[in-house]
């Protein structure tokens, strides 16, 4: 694969597609993590809710609760980033028998080239490999949380267990957000896969993740929920 031959094998559409994804990808990333003050995402309401969580943890006996959440928290960035890793190398034998792929997107559109084939499904798996890492990282946060969470006294009195508390917290927050960047990762790899088929589809997948993803961060029933302003919550 010639550089030269490369770029021939790309339009000004193509080259449009993938700034979208990525801006997209990037944006809305920094959107969920810094929106305005006056409309805060889910993932923020969920920060100031997992800080509660660790100031109600110091008095709660017995703690077998929480340790329980951790441990289901830490299974299921397990699950996703074993998912990843099958991702990943399904990805790469794919990559190693573009013919049939060629032959599968020669159906929905002309173009079969093989070079800009393997190139698509490189940018989607980066994504995924991103997601991956991010998976790892949160898993081992969360570990990290749990050791935290099992050195805060028993007693409330003591002046080490609501500061060893908020610790915990931070680094739970922190799992957290590796862990929705690994899903929002996914996400945008997802979207990716459009690109097979061709730019305009790939601007039309960006742009439907990017409105289901926006929805839920700051449109979504468990975000009102969370507020306390759902109709439907009793007093």
């Amino acid at each position: 694969m010639t550089p030269g031959s490369l770029i021939t094998s790309f339009s000004p559409a193509d080259a449009l597609a993938l700034a979208l994804l990525l801006a997209g990808w990037l944006g809305l990333g920094w959107m969920i993590e810094h929106p305005p003050a006056r409309r805060p995402s889910v993932a923020l309401l969920m920060a100031d809710i997992r800080r509660d969580w660790m100031r109600t943890f110091v008095t709660r006996q017995p703690r077998i609760f929480d340790a329980n959440v951790i441990d289901s928290l830490r299974q299921s960035t397990a699950f996703f980033a074993s998912a990843s890793m099958i991702a990943i190398g399904g990805g790469v034998a794919l990559m190693g028998d573009t013919e049939r792929l060629a032959g599968f997107v020669s159906d929905f559109t002309l173009q079969t080239n093989r070079q800009a084939l393997e190139l698509k499904l490189l940018v989607v798996l980066l994504l995924v490999a991103n997601a991956l890492l991010k998976f790892v990282w949160a898993n081992r946060l969360f570990g990290y949380c749990s050791i935290l969470m099992a050195s805060v006294p028993n007693e409330p009195e003591h002046p080490n267990a609501y500061p060893r508390a908020a610790q915990a917290a931070e680094v739970n927050i922190t799992a957290a957000r590796s862990f929705n960047r690994g899903l929002q990762s996914i996400y945008f790899a997802l979207a990716g896969l459009a690109w097979l088929v061709g730019p305009v589809p790939l601007m039309l997948a960006v742009l439907l993740t990017c409105a289901m993803i926006t929805r839920r961060e700051f449109a979504s029933e468990s975000r009102r929920i969370i507020l306390g302003t759902d109709p439907g919550q009793r007093p």
